[in-house]
């Protein structure tokens, strides 16, 4: 069990944006706009290739090691899915800051249900459509999963869940406090 809980911390730990940002662009992102190390944080620095690679990345390192419990160890599954996020958010070799959490969440769900990742998506593209808000998106995609898994699945799961997208939301109230002064910035679709 400790093995597990350590290589899903570690693979959760690291840091794509940074480190696709400082081979490709030579930049930080923690001294840079947001000051994220996320997705949206790097497609605005470094645009939709190093954005998309990077989400694609930190999904990976979520979905792989969720896959694979599910597949092989399954009793360990709430460990592993809360472990590789924690590691997103809380890396050691970042002094425990990392990112805010959506994408590991998105490889999560694609560990547990390609459905529950499909409903997620399809709403944060829906609502960054309608409202142009990446955290806007990310905050009533969280929202919603938390409902599909709820009236899909068990408790625990679904405790598991809930708790993780917590964590999502107070790691976004700055954007939250953004989004109420009107100050926060808009997913441009044109870099």
């Amino acid at each position: 069990m400790i093995f597990y809980i350590t290589i899903s911390y570690i693979l959760g730990s690291i840091p794509f944006g940074l480190i696709l940002s400082k081979i490709f662009s030579k930049s930080d992102p923690r001294k840079h706009g947001s000051k994220n190390i996320g997705a949206t944080n790097i497609t605005r620095l470094n645009g939709w290739k190093l954005g998309f690679s990077t989400l694609l990345l930190d999904c990976l390192k979520s979905f792989i090691p969720v896959k694979l419990c599910f597949l092989y160890e399954e009793k360990y599954i709430l460990l592993i899915i809360i472990f590789v996020f924690i590691g997103h958010i809380f890396p050691l070799w970042l002094k425990f800051k990392g990112g805010k959490g959506i994408a590991v969440m998105i490889g999560i769900l694609f560990g547990i249900s390609y459905i529950y990742a499909f409903i997620f998506i399809f709403t944060w593209i829906l609502i960054a459509l309608i409202y142009k808000y990446s955290s806007l998106s990310a905050i009533i995609s969280c929202t919603t999963i938390v409902i599909v898994i709820f009236l899909n699945e068990d408790k625990s799961l679904t405790l598991t869940i809930l708790i993780l997208n917590l964590i999502i939301l107070i790691k976004h109230m700055p954007n939250i406090k953004r989004l109420i002064d009107k100050t926060e910035p808009k997913i441009s679709f044109k870099k």
